[in-house]
């Protein structure tokens, strides 16, 4: 393995995919032929390297994002590439996880399938990641399995994801055991002028060229392609097996020439995209030991008690320099929309590497673990929070809630399952854990499937089992006009306000969250009492005055007043929420309920039943395709009836449905339906 003292830049590649297409399997290859690891692991035997949780083990599947690391050979200069791979879950349940490591990544690699081809959730991913812009390369797995295809799933994959495809191998022998990857180099005239094409469709120069009729050269299509393939416009191909280990070289050299490092800075900026409990540190407990050689992993899905020991956070640094006994301020955007600011010390600093961990700085474009943070939790940054990558949203928010209650009596039992559901939503912020009345602790969703793996972590890490309600959609209001109201807390001798507190709310677009504004002078109150009403206000309007989270809305302070020595920030936390439930009741609303995009194959035989159950399940069937096969349907129906009509779909189908949905946008609750309760 090159030594680690050549390494000129460091690349931090995300491996996504539908899930079983193979990126955990090609992960373990990666670490393997770069002399990482001395053993492949395998996903079904439990002992991979990146899946190191029991849970993980067990399952057969990714839930927490992990690091490893390994070193490629760099053919743009003399130095080397230290490759961090950052492998994501592929279950939808886990698209969380997924939105983390997108705000981490300079590219990424999208897994196919040959076998499979184009599924639900690589569609998915490919859009998300063609919005970003991020370089992606695809590599098309399992070349040598009965059935593999190679240029009719190029010609999927040009349909419906992305059209500016240059391959870089092809295969011989394709779909048995002995095939075999060739590359197809640039200097060969025919390729060259393949790419070219491709490549005219989104470069004025090289379509100047082609026009020309003058074959590019060599060096010409080559500097073009990591161009484009910079700007998330052309894609390359690679075809292999993770499981014999084909064309994996030739991804990586892909890799190391063709996506850039990010640009660096000076000001310390980053985001922590993991959270571990305990241990932390090399050759520990849960995800975080470095393993044979040096990878390291995250997450918190791990084995041991992850809720013994301080937290771990896993930093990745964008531009400046952190250093160990650094004092950081990181900010968070709370869940109602408020900016907070958490200060520490850093006590120990591990940055990850393809040889181990070193002990910093942490520089641009690295990794590291990081103790001393108390507070920490998943999403903090480590600079501006509108400047940093990962602040903006890629995916819908969750769109179901479930009561957790303990199986043990009393309030002792109630407290630990809330304290361990909170140390899990340090990991998880998205699931959002409150403690209701009667010792219940709200959890918000994605799936079923994550409910059953909350459930097996608590029992695995904490020693707690758990009933879990039936999941119930999360609810949102929105004001349907605007609304004002002002109140007074009066003292009894009549000689003035301790508090005076006037709010508008009015209506905004779509998306845009809870918003609050001044039209008052800053001046006019103490700086702790304005804190005091802008915190209360995105608080109350989180769990809003029914239940249900208020959004799409900006609140105004349109009047405030205090009296002299006497008045206290707990006057105006008081009078604020009796303020803004007034000022909303005048304002009016609208109740919604979130809807799940879905998409379904089936045979041709079965679309009668599957489209009645569809209408009865009160679907908007958008788009249905007549394939060679059977039925492609796509629409949307309400997260409420997702889960009912998975249950029935096997036996409309004869067990040959395929069906994927995930969360999209909500729409305003139908009458009749059972409206339940918000976040």
């Amino acid at each position: 393995m090159p030594s680690s003292s050549r390494v000129s830049q460091t690349l931090n590649i995300g491996v996504l995919a539908h899930v079983d297409a193979g990126k955990t399997s090609l992960t373990e290859r990666l670490l393997y032929d770069a002399g990482v690891i001395d053993r492949l692991g395998s996903v079904d035997a439990g002992d991979t390297q990146t899946d190191t949780g029991e849970i993980e083990r067990q399952r057969g599947i990714t839930v927490r994002t992990a690091v490893a690391s390994l070193t490629a050979g760099n053919t743009r200069d003399t130095g080397d590439t230290q490759i961090n791979l950052i492998d994501t879950p592929g279950h939808s349940d886990f698209i969380a996880e997924v939105e983390r490591a997108l705000g981490v990544l300079d590219g990424a690699v999208l897994v196919l399938s040959a076998v499979e081809g184009v599924q639900a959730q690589t569609r998915v991913l490919m859009k998300t990641l063609r919005r970003l812009r991020l370089p992606v390369l695809l590599f098309i797995n399992k070349i040598d399995r009965a059935g593999a295809r190679d240029e009719g799933l190029l010609a999927d994959v040009r349909r419906v994801l992305a059209p500016h495809l240059v391959p870089l191998t092809s295969v011989r022998g394709l779909g048995t055991r002995n095939a075999r990857v060739r590359p197809r180099s640039l200097e060969d005239p025919g390729v060259r002028a393949e790419a070219a094409e491709v490549l005219a469709e989104t470069d004025d120069a090289m379509l100047a060229r082609v026009v020309d009729g003058s074959l590019p050269s060599a060096e010409e299509v080559e500097t073009a392609l990591a161009a484009r393939t910079a700007e998330g416009l052309v894609h390359p191909v690679f075809f292999g097996s993770a499981l014999s280990g084909q064309g994996v070289g030739a991804l990586v050299e892909g890799v190391a020439r063709l996506v850039p490092p990010a640009p660096g800075g000076t000001e310390p900026r980053g985001t922590v995209f993991a959270v571990e409990r305990g241990g932390g540190g090399t050759g520990g407990g849960g995800r975080s030991g470095t393993g044979g050689g040096g990878a390291g992993g995250s997450g918190a899905a791990g084995g041991g008690n992850s809720a013994r020991g301080g937290r771990t956070a896993y930093l990745r640094l964008f531009s400046g320099e952190v250093t160990l006994r650094q004092r950081v301020t990181l900010h968070r955007r709370e869940p109602g929309g408020a900016l907070t600011e958490h200060t520490g010390q850093i006590t120990a600093l591990e940055v990850i590497g393809a040889a181990g961990t070193v002990r910093g700085p942490l520089t641009a474009g690295n990794i590291a673990r990081i103790k001393g943070l108390p507070g920490v939790r998943v999403g903090d940054r480590l600079g501006p929070v509108h400047d940093a990558p990962s602040d903006r949203r890629h995916f819908a928010a969750p769109s179901l809630q479930t009561l957790v209650r303990a199986r043990e009596p009393g309030a002792t039992a109630a407290s630990r399952l809330h304290t361990a559901l909170l140390e899990l939503a340090d990991q998880d912020p998205l699931i959002h854990a409150r403690a209701m009345p009667g010792g219940a602790t709200s959890v918000l969703l994605y799936g079923e499937v994550q409910k059953e793996i909350i459930a097996a972590t608590l029992v695995q890490d904490y020693g707690i089992e758990a009933d879990f309600e039936p999941s119930r959609p999360v609810l949102v209001e929105r004001p349907s006009g605007v609304g004002e109201a002002v109140h007074e807390i009066a003292r009894s001798d009549h000689t003035g306000p301790w508090a005076t507190v006037g709010l508008r709310v009015e209506p905004t677009e779509r998306g845009a969250g809870a918003v609050f504004g001044y039209e008052t002078e800053l001046g006019a109150l103490p700086r702790a009492f304005h804190n005091a009403i802008e915190d209360t206000v995105y608080e109350t309007l989180l769990h809003g005055p029914r239940g249900r989270s208020v959004t799409d809305c900006r609140v105004v302070l349109v009047r405030s007043g205090f009296l002299g020595p006497e008045s206290t920030a707990a006057d105006f936390r008081d009078i604020t929420p009796v303020v803004l439930g007034d000022a909303l009741e005048r304002a009016g609303w609208r109740i919604y309920e979130p809807y799940h995009a879905f998409e379904l194959e089936l045979p041709a035989e079965t679309l009668a039943p599957v489209t009645a159950h569809l209408a009865a399940a009160e679907a908007d069937i958008g788009e249905s395709v007549d394939g060679a096969t059977g039925w492609l349907l796509r629409g949307e129906l309400p997260a409420r009836r997702v889960h009912g009509f998975e249950q029935v779909l096997p036996r409309l189908t004869h067990g040959e449905g395929v069906w994927w949905s995930r969360p999209c946008a909500d729409r305003p609750l139908r009458a009749g339906a059972a409206p339940g309760t918000g976040a």
